[in-house]
């Protein structure tokens, strides 16, 4: 067992969790992220003290139960970075899990030990959270398929939060097929609609029928490499005609996001999680990583005038991104580079600002999204990143698989 991957394995090469059930997951495996409630077992969050203070689990989360319900094993509890603060895939107790799709460089996180246990071949779904970009730029680095549900579509009832305005339950896979018949596991009905704006469920709405449109200025954000692949994959689509979904590159382009769109995550995200973990946190700073540490040096900083300014200013950008976006198919990079080699924090210091805006424009939007793997000219992964309208999710993972077929 890699220590860096996994937490906790079922013994003798068997499954930690046996299925439940039997449906259209009969026989695949899953590495639970650390967050998640798995019964007869602790929480550990990515941090060896808060893992000898919690409490045994006495029931399943809400998503691992679907899972396993519909047939899937639960192979073990993988890694994460401390309370799912990061987005390398470094922790500062256990290490950095491996990248399979791309030895010698970072995993990418905070879903980081699912990743690399699918990337490996050691399961077939990862299940994870993201909040600012944690399923979709560990996808993009390991050649993976992400998705990062509508928020608040899927329950994330018995995981450990960090900011419950932009969590989000999560999952990694190999190919589309499975992505999507997770999403059939997980998911509610689409509820997106021509007149479905603000994300507001339209009982019986007829699946919206989007346009691809390039993100403008936010692919800007990107390194040459990962931008070409990127336009490359989408020009792809218009040759094509994109099956039934036609290509808007005549749409009027879809602008980067004003600086404090973005400090309103940072703020929110770090209030949220004082909010959650302060308290703890207070009597532990010292058990905790040197990045880590920083910010939630910084969350408990952060005051209740800042929050609410914060939260004000998130709330209009999430009704300008929707209006916005309306009924079209916004595609960008997943993250802004290929994953910076291991060994080397400056290098990956220096991609996380574009990455984590990339990432804004779905986490202010609650917007569903899909990583779609690619490769850059030098052979190295990377992905596009398709953004729906919100309660489109369905329509969204079977788009995907008919664009790239």
């Amino acid at each position: 067992m890699d220590s860096s991957v996994w937490r906790v394995l079922g013994g003798d090469g068997g499954a930690l969790v046996a299925p439940t059930g039997s449906g259209v997951l009969d026989g695949e495996t899953v590495a639970v992220k650390d967050l998640f409630a798995v019964a007869g077992q602790r929480v550990g969050a990515g941090n060896p003290a808060w893992l000898e203070r919690a409490d045994v689990e006495p029931a399943h989360a809400p998503a691992v139960a679907r899972l396993l319900a519909a047939g899937a094993a639960v192979t073990g509890i993988a890694r994460t970075e401390e309370f799912a603060w990061s987005l390398t895939g470094a922790n500062a107790h256990y290490g950095t899990p491996p990248n399979p799709a791309a030895p010698g460089r970072i995993s990418g996180g905070s879903t980081s030990g699912p990743a690399t246990a699918v990337a490996g071949g050691e399961v077939s779904i990862g299940l994870g959270t993201d909040t600012s970009g944690s399923i979709r730029v560990p996808a993009a680095y390991q050649r993976l398929w992400g998705f990062r549900p509508t928020h608040g579509v899927i329950s994330g009832d018995g995981v450990l939060p960090l900011a419950p305005s932009f969590d989000t339950v999560g999952w990694l896979t190999r190919d589309p097929d499975l992505l999507a018949r997770v999403g059939d596991v997980l998911l509610p009905p689409d509820t997106a609609g021509p007149a479905d704006r603000a994300g507001t469920p339209i009982t019986g709405a007829a699946p919206f029928q989007g346009r691809l449109v390039p993100a403008g200025g936010l692919l800007e954000l990107a390194e040459p490499g990962v931008r070409s692949a990127v336009e490359a994959w989408l020009g792809g689509q218009v040759a094509s005609d994109g099956a039934s979904h036609r290509a808007g590159l005549d749409a009027p382009p879809f602008t980067g996001l004003p600086d404090e769109w973005v400090q309103a995550v940072r703020v929110v995200q770090a209030a949220e999680a004082w909010e959650a973990h302060g308290e703890w946190i207070a009597d532990h700073l010292d058990e905790l990583g040197p990045a880590v540490r920083g910010r939630f040096q910084f969350a408990r900083s952060v005051t209740p005038g800042e929050a609410a300014a914060a939260r004000k200013t998130a709330a209009e950008a999430r009704s300008a991104i929707r209006d916005r976006l309306g009924d079209d198919v916004l595609v960008l990079p997943a993250a802004s580079s290929v994953a910076p080699p291991a060994g080397d924090p400056d290098a990956a210091e220096a991609v996380r600002a574009a990455t984590v805006t990339l990432c804004a424009t779905v986490v202010l939007g609650g917007l569903p999204a899909l990583a779609v793997p690619l490769r850059t000219a030098d052979d190295l992964p990377t992905a596009a990143c398709l953004v729906g309208p919100a309660g489109s999710d369905r329509t969204l993972l079977a788009m995907a698989s008919q664009l790239t077929a």
